[in-house]
């Protein structure tokens, strides 16, 4: 097939589908062995919680996003694929499918996300810019979200030694408009990563999965000037819940711009200074956290067991339609974490259950 093997194929298709997400995805994976599996399964777990009729991913579409990717000159990158980076599989939300184009080899080097303020002043922009400049040198990767102000100025500082930018829409959409040469330096000597679809342009709701990969992908996140509840500071809050480093440059009380940077210091994140203290921080990753992705069904939580009628019950029982942790779901129904997915899963598939940041669930209607 032109668009690549019958298992991308099917894997794309299961990704594209209603309803279907990140967790939602790595689950079906996990139960099924295989997305074809998976693809086959969909419409009797969609009528176990009466949602509407299933409606796969139209099979010439995603044809067609294999086509136009390609003659962009990208390519898709699938979990448990060779060239998915490990680091970034360990989150429970991890992106099935990336689209990338650029270098691909820059995967493999230990990653550091450099983020800021879009309005951030001109000598925070050429710190950043510095700091990526040394930081690329020592053979980092510098990533960013290719957003004005600091993201630029890290990804120029970084761009001819080793530079990855996570943007919001399709890997063919430019945002925001001014960067567009900068954007074609990076596929070009870099790598620029997408996870929606080709032709996507940006929306609010795309920023907070852009700004997971970001954290993901990185063994340590720094802040430079962010205003309090930023998108930064998100990225920044994502990246201690993988576990990963979190450090800030300190700033002028002063400066509105400054005080997340200073807040985040307050909390716990690490006061850095320079290139060097970033670096010490983010070398004690375990090594083999940073090397190539194992198979995806290694990486997932098993979810084999449906549960009898009265575990799921006793589960179903304790939804609202507010947020409530999965791991409490699991204390007060004394059911199985397996049985707990199951259900959350199929309320899912139907339309019927949101997540939420933290891993929390809760019913839609």
């Amino acid at each position: 097939m032109t668009f690549g093997s019958q298992i991308h194929f099917d894997q794309l298709r299961l990704i594209r589908s209603p309803n279907i997400g990140p967790v939602s995805y790595r689950q079906l994976m996990s139960r099924f062995g295989s997305a074809k599996a998976a693809l086959e399964a969909l419409p009797d777990l969609v009528r176990r919680r009466g949602g509407k009729q299933m409606v796969l991913a139209n099979e010439a579409a995603v044809a067609r996003e294999f086509q136009i990717t390609r003659a962009f000159g990208a390519r898709h990158v699938f979990a448990g694929d060779t060239d998915y980076p490990l680091l970034l599989s360990h989150l429970d939300n991890a992106p099935p499918v990336m689209c990338v184009k650029g270098d691909l080899a820059l995967l493999a080097r230990p990653a550091v996300a450099l983020v800021g303020a879009r309005n951030a002043s001109a000598g925070a922009c050429q710190f950043a810019r510095q700091l990526a400049f040394e930081l690329s040198q020592m053979g980092l990767s510098v990533v960013s979200g290719l957003a004005r102000g600091i993201d630029t100025a890290a990804h120029m500082g970084s761009i001819d030694s080793g530079t990855i930018a996570v943007i919001a829409g399709g890997i063919d959409v430019v945002y925001p408009p001014e960067n567009r040469a900068l954007q074609d330096r990076i596929a070009d000597r870099g790598l620029l990563i997408a996870e929606q679809p080709p032709g996507t342009e940006p929306r609010a709701r795309h920023f907070p999965y852009r700004n997971r990969i970001i954290a993901g992908l990185s063994a340590g996140t720094v802040v430079i000037e962010a205003a309090p509840k930023s998108g930064s500071l998100i990225t920044a809050r994502l990246a201690a819940e993988a576990g990963r480093e979190v450090m800030a440059v300190p700033g002028s009380p002063l400066d509105p711009r400054s005080r997340g940077c200073n807040e985040l210091i307050r909390e716990g994140a690490t006061l850095v200074q320079n290139a060097s203290e970033i670096a010490e921080m983010i070398h004690p990753i375990d090594n083999r956290m940073l090397g190539q992705s194992a198979s995806h069904a290694n990486l997932a939580p098993k979810i084999s067991d449906d549960g009898s009628n009265a575990e799921r019950n006793a589960v179903i029982d304790l939804m609202g339609m507010t947020y409530v942790s999965v791991d409490e779901l699991v204390r007060q129904s004394g059911s199985s974490p397996a049985t707990v997915q199951m259900v959350l899963l199929e309320f899912e598939l139907a339309g019927k259950l949101e997540r939420g940041a933290g891993g929390k669930v809760r019913f839609t209607a």
